[in-house]
């Protein structure tokens, strides 16, 4: 049984910083990616950053545009947020799965098979 929980979310200020945590529980087998995902009100869910469990491999969204950072450590995937705006409210999700040509599948929620529950991030101005 795999589980994955989410941690970090908040409410911040335009500029600020935030860091995401994802705990993955259970076998890693039949796991490749890990991924975070964000999804507004009204809005369909949206991909952010993805990384090869595995090694060092990541993909980032245009939107990023290098403000976010993708990391592992053990069985714990982050997200580090900087420069944030209120285009960045949503929910994040985590999702781990098994992706076969990650460079153009990755931003598939569809392809993963586990998902957290989320963790609300909001972004005033």
């Amino acid at each position: 049984q795999v589980q994955l929980t989410e941690a970090g979310g908040g409410s911040v200020n335009v500029g600020e910083s935030l860091q995401l945590s994802c705990t993955f529980v259970g076998y890693m087998n039949g796991i490749n990616y890990m991924a975070w995902f964000r999804q507004a009100p009204g809005k369909e869910r949206q991909e952010v950053a993805a990384i090869y469990v595995h090694g060092t491999a990541t993909f980032y969204a245009d939107f990023v545009q290098g403000r976010f950072t993708i990391s592992q450590v053990r069985n714990t995937v982050y997200l580090q947020m900087n420069s944030l705006t209120p285009e960045d409210t949503g929910m994040y999700y985590c999702a781990a799965g098994l992706l076969s040509k990650p460079s153009e599948s990755w931003s598939r929620p569809t392809l993963y098979k586990h998902w957290g529950q989320g963790t609300q991030v909001t972004v005033s101005s």
